[in-house]
């Protein structure tokens, strides 16, 4: 009972408490002592296998160890690196932390930075930065080599040559290929209009300052000569006419082989649409309708004349006209509006038809014959040309004289010519002088002075022609080979590289037009041939 408890008092039997006082003090501080030395002695053990171990290892390995922990014999820097740490997240709590992580963030962003534009790729193939070689020998691209240099063409020159090759044959680049270049431009503006820094354009930009103008320069034109347009069907007889379609790239030619033939200009190949055939019919002059559907066909000595619906695929003759007393009906004009026709009489008459139903509306006559007739852009006045040399002008809807007057120098008149901006008259004469005058003189005066008498030409004009941006005027006469002459406008200079010097090209020139945008021009000759230029001024057909 006794042993149970000092158990519970935990005291033992053989054990004496110690006295409170200076001598337990004392025995604590030996035991203190006692227990520094072991543990002293176990690190001198541990530090001693150790150092066994790492002088087992390799060199490699206590580089690393060293780097990574330091070396043995630093155990207190160790320590205290570690104490820094601490005291770093200490620092944090005080309010450093803040301008540490930004500055820790902002050499991370360098560091990564660095990493990846030192970084190279891991494979690169020799075959991508190679340019493919195109073979122009083929002979699908023998026609687009300019000299024996350029048998291989890279893809990125050929792509270039073959943009130009549809620019030059089109005229300009098509809009569903302009998409990307007005995102550009449209891009561009926006971003120029956010700027606020208002610098001149012209100090912020190289190259050359001096830009072609809008407007047609006179002295030499650009022109390319191209294939004939009708030359999937030429003719044996001679073209008595040539005119292109008011709206679509087509041209049509007709003459004495009494065939009418439609073709695709292109500059290229000028592939043919259709070509019709009238039994017993050679074809005295062509022209297409104002909205370009139907096709007006004369003889030369006959009073029937054909009526082509394109539209419907239908040839309709017109044997007869009701009050109309004519033998023969040859020169015909069709008003630009499309609502009337005009046919050419004996003895100075002119019959006005109405378009729709081909029935006569009512006849002028004017003093001697009626050599040829042209109306006004807007469909309201017709200009008469008579064989006296007088000019007669009409008014349509009254059918009366609006004024008369004479050509100057002019002794029989055989072609006239109204400009698209009605600003200029052009009367042509057997002399072969082509007299301009300001519209606004011819309406006024009855002796009006012309702008020029142009004089290059020594026979007959027999075809003059504006082309439609009036800067322009074609004239020629069908008696003498290569007689023809651009004018240039408002100038009134002949231009001196056409026709070209001593080379007979394009011989009796019947007819004459400039395609809707004057980007093409035409000439009908004798020898069955429609000659065809492209007008490099001139972007659109």
């Amino acid at each position: 009972m006794e042993t149970k408890a000092r158990a519970r008092r935990g005291t033992s039997p053989g054990r004496k408490r110690p006295r409170a006082g200076k001598g337990w003090s004392e025995e604590a501080a030996d035991e203190d002592g006692r227990r520094a030395a072991v543990r002293e002695q176990k690190e001198k053990v541990r530090r001693a296998q150790h150092l066994a171990l790492l002088a087992e290892t390799p060199a490699a390995e206590r580089g690393l160890e060293e780097l990574v922990f330091g070396d043995v014999d630093d155990g207190g820097d160790l320590l205290e690196r570690l104490r820094g740490s601490s005291a770093q997240v200490s620092d944090a709590v005080s309010g450093d932390l803040l301008e540490r992580e930004s500055g820790d963030s902002e050499v991370e962003s360098e560091t990564e930075d660095n990493s990846l534009s030192s970084k190279k790729p891991v494979w690169v193939d020799e075959e991508d930065e190679m340019e493919e070689i195109i073979d122009m020998t083929h002979r699908y691209r023998k026609n687009m080599m300019k000299s024996d240099a350029e048998k291989k063409l890279t893809k990125k020159r050929l792509q270039i040559r073959l943009q130009e090759q549809f620019q030059r044959a089109m005229g300009a680049t098509p809009s569903w290929a302009q998409r990307d270049i007005q995102k550009k431009v449209r891009k561009r503006k926006n971003e120029e209009d956010s700027e606020d820094d208002e610098d001149d354009d012209l100090l912020c930009k190289t190259g050359n300052f001096v830009t072609m103008s809008d407007s047609l320069p006179r002295g030499i034109l650009q022109m390319k000569n191209c294939l004939h347009a009708n030359n999937e069907r030429q003719s044996d007889a001679k073209l008595t006419t040539v005119q292109f379609h008011p709206s679509a790239q087509v041209i049509m030619t007709a003459g004495l082989d009494r065939c009418v033939s439609l073709f695709q200009v292109d500059g290229v190949s000028n592939p043919k649409i259709q070509s019709i055939h009238l039994e017993d019919f050679p074809i005295y002059k062509a022209r297409f309708s104002a909205d370009g559907e139907q096709v007006i066909a004369t003889s030369i000595r006959s009073k029937l004349f054909y009526i082509y619906d394109m539209m419907g695929g239908k040839i309709i003759p017109v044997n007869h006209i009701r009050g109309l007393e004519e033998k023969f009906i040859r020169k015909f004009e069709v008003s630009p509006d499309g609502t009337f026709l005009l046919l050419n009489g004996t003895s100075g008459y002119l019959h006005l038809l109405t378009m729709k139903t081909k029935e006569l509306i009512g006849s002028m006559k004017i003093n001697g014959r009626a050599v040829v007739s042209s109306f006004s852009q807007d469909g309201s006045r017709i200009y008469t040309h008579s064989g006296e040399g007088e000019v007669f002008i009409w008014d349509v809807k009254s059918r009366r004289c609006l004024n008369r007057f004479t050509d100057e120098g002019c002794l029989r008149g055989t072609s006239i010519a109204i400009s698209k901006n009605s600003q200029y008259v052009a009367c042509g004469s057997s002399s072969g002088v082509v007299n301009v005058y300001a519209h606004d003189d011819c309406l006024k005066e009855t002796s009006p002075k012309p702008l020029k008498a142009i004089m290059n030409l020594v026979t007959a004009a027999t075809s003059l022609s504006f082309n439609p941006t009036t800067e322009i005027l074609a004239m020629a006469s069908n008696q003498v080979d290569d007689a023809v002459k651009l004018v240039h406008l408002p100038s009134l200079t002949v231009f001196s590289n056409f026709p070209v010097f001593r080379r007979k090209l394009i011989y009796l020139a019947n007819s004459m037009d400039f395609s809707p945008r004057s980007g093409y021009f035409s000439i009908a000759n004798s020898k069955g041939k429609a000659l065809l230029y492209r007008l490099k001024h001139y972007s659109d057909f």
